[in-house]
């Protein structure tokens, strides 16, 4: 969520003439806005703040820059066409179960999105393929979490936000022991991160993930690593080796191409921050307006 101006700009011109949807949700004003440019795509809109962007014609096509970076290490994390336990940490659209769902069939997966109204308007508007083993609870992100059985998850994947912020209680170490618990011995953490100048919150979040696994790569704009805008940032985090040549390769030659750092290089960035706890954990950053402009 929190795209912004962090969007694939190599989409193919078509005639969508679909009309804008809205709603109440808890979130705010819901507004699933037809894309102009991929017919059968959509984009959703909570207050006015991009959260996730769906191709209901092909799922496994993703707009947003974060989502292409997620979908890479939803690729990666195992051989193609492996079916997966995923546990989807915020929901939005539901895009990345879609993704997943099509490319890794038989995969099962569970949503958890606090916004049960949020829930109700996508199911209504973009409905879950029936044949899809997807199931959404609406419950708080670390209750749902608490709920998953030990070494369940191959892929936990966090991309929640209130608002435009992402909760301080989903920040800290003792959410990850949570998410560590959840996770097979060979599963991934991965995370949307949201920050900007001077990127404190990104730098404490990339300490904390290194307190609790043992290997870690970020991938982000060459604007946002340089502090000069705020932006997206997805984090993957695990106690194995992780394919990070390839990441780099997939990440780089994306239409919106990005930069990945893992080791020391990553180390030297964090400067020294301090892992965050349950009792100083603070929210993400608000975004400043023009980031959705």
């Amino acid at each position: 969520m929190v795209a912004g101006k962090d969007r694939n700009k190599g989409r193919q011109r078509g005639r969508g003439t679909a009309e804008a949807v809205t709603g109440q949700v808890d979130g705010g004003r819901a507004e699933l806005e037809p894309d102009r440019e991929r017919a059968g795509a959509w984009t959703l809109l909570i207050d006015g703040a991009p959260q996730s962007h769906v191709a209901l014609d092909d799922p496994t096509y993703l707009d947003f820059a974060y989502q292409r970076r997620i979908g890479h290490l939803i690729d990666l994390v195992a051989p193609a066409r492996q079916p997966l336990n995923v546990v989807h940490l915020g929901g939005g659209a539901f895009t990345l179960a879609r993704y997943t769902a099509v490319s890794r069939p038989r995969s099962t997966q569970q949503i958890v999105e606090i916004d049960a109204a949020l829930v109700a308007f996508v199911r209504e508007h973009l409905p879950l393929d029936p044949q899809a083993r997807v199931r959404v609870r609406a419950v708080d992100a670390r209750a749902g979490l608490a709920k998953v059985p030990d070494g369940w998850a191959d892929l936990v994947i966090a991309d929640v936000f209130s608002g435009a912020r992402t909760p301080a209680h989903l920040t800290s170490t003792e959410f990850l022991d949570d998410v560590r618990r959840a996770l097979a011995p060979t599963g991934w953490y991965v995370a949307n991160l949201a920050d900007g100048p001077p990127l404190t919150h990104l730098r404490s979040q990339i300490a904390t993930a290194a307190s609790r696994f043992t290997e870690l790569a970020l991938a982000a704009d060459p604007v946002v690593w340089r502090g000069k805008r705020f932006g997206n940032a997805v984090l993957v985090a695990a106690d194995r080796e992780l394919p990070v040549a390839e990441f780099t390769r997939r990440v780089a030659s994306d239409p919106h191409p990005g930069r990945v750092e893992h080791g020391r290089a990553l180390a030297d960035f964090a400067g020294g921050a301090a892992p965050v706890a349950d009792a100083s954990a603070v929210a993400s950053p608000q975004p400043p307006p023009s980031v959705f402009r």
